[in-house]
């Protein structure tokens, strides 16, 4: 299997060194590094250039004429790749030496997924480990209370555990995933949902990469402070099948589940229609079950909450 990178740049030269760096050397040499650009006002471009003169035949360099901002540019980045297997990359982070090694031994191992996730590491700016839970710890607590994970329905019902850090997919899946939702999603939340509503997501535990936490990082909340209850209170959050839930959970549930549906409303385009329908047919079979738990809990909250917010 060839490999590409899908890099997405903007005012990254404080850590865009050490992340490509950590691309080029990986004991399994990618073959395609390509570069989509944001009209960085920095130093970045200087980089980019510096590294293409060293090495012309591995990096392809785009430059923006306007700013696409992020789920826009990788949409382009990933449209210009051109190898088998496509790994999404940040411009902070630091990839772990066997990453890629790791990620193509899953894909040898198991030809039916077309998307596979990893765990990482957290980092700060100076490169220091911070040891603190991570939503990437999800699936590993599932494991270990001898739980299958129904990635979908958490995908859909609860939320993204899917960084795009820590993701890499077969090239075959393009078609199935671009263009990206014009809004809403970002690109790793949706190339999550589409595959594992085809059962072609896979997720593994192992740390493939540093992921760094910074003051001017885009997407953030990947991680908690340590607490002694916090592994049981993700598990209980992505635990779907967990009937003992309080009222006021059940509720904060709804309510987002009422966002998330708006948030589905707004996908166009008749390429997305299945998943949208089957997004929204997933949502309101499980609101409905939501319903039943509160009226059973508390039947005057329930009255109220069904007068104010249905």
């Amino acid at each position: 299997m060839t490999t590409s990178v899908a890099l997405c740049t903007y005012n990254g030269e404080k850590f865009l060194k050490q992340q490509i760096d950590s691309i080029l050397n990986q004991t399994v040499c990618v073959d395609e590094i390509t570069i989509c650009d944001d009209c960085s006002t920095d130093k970045t471009v200087e980089i980019l250039n510096d590294y293409k003169i060293k090495f012309p035949d591995l990096f392809q360099i785009f430059i923006n004429e306007k700013n696409l901002r992020s789920v826009k540019n990788f949409e382009k980045a990933i449209s210009l790749c051109t190898k088998d297997i496509i790994f999404l990359c940040d411009q902070d982070d630091v990839w772990k030496i066997e990453k890629v090694n790791l990620f193509l031994k899953k894909f040898a191992e198991n030809s039916n997924y077309k998307v596979i996730c990893s765990n990482a590491e957290l980092i700060n700016e100076e490169g220091n480990s911070i040891n603190k839970n991570t939503i990437w710890d999800v699936p590993f607590y599932f494991k270990k209370n001898r739980k299958k994970i129904d990635y979908f329905k958490s995908f859909c019902l609860i939320g993204n555990f899917a960084t795009g850090a820590n993701m890499a997919f077969d090239r075959d899946f393009i078609s199935t995933i671009l263009p990206f939702p014009e809004k809403n999603f970002h690109h790793d939340e949706w190339l999550a949902i589409v595959s594992s509503a085809e059962n072609k997501f896979l997720f593994f535990d192992e740390k493939t990469a540093y992921y760094r936490i910074h003051q001017n990082q885009q997407v953030g909340g990947v991680f908690f402070e340590n607490k002694k209850n916090i592994e049981s209170q993700l598990f209980k959050r992505f635990n779907l099948e967990n009937q003992n839930i309080s009222f006021r959970i059940l509720k904060r549930r709804i309510l987002n589940l009422k966002k998330k549906k708006e948030k589905i409303l707004s996908i166009s385009g008749n390429q997305k229609s299945a998943i949208k329908t089957r997004l929204l047919q997933t949502i309101d079979n499980y609101l409905l079950n939501l319903k039943f738990q509160l009226k059973k809990e508390n039947s005057l909250k329930y009255y109220f909450f069904e007068l104010f917010y249905f």
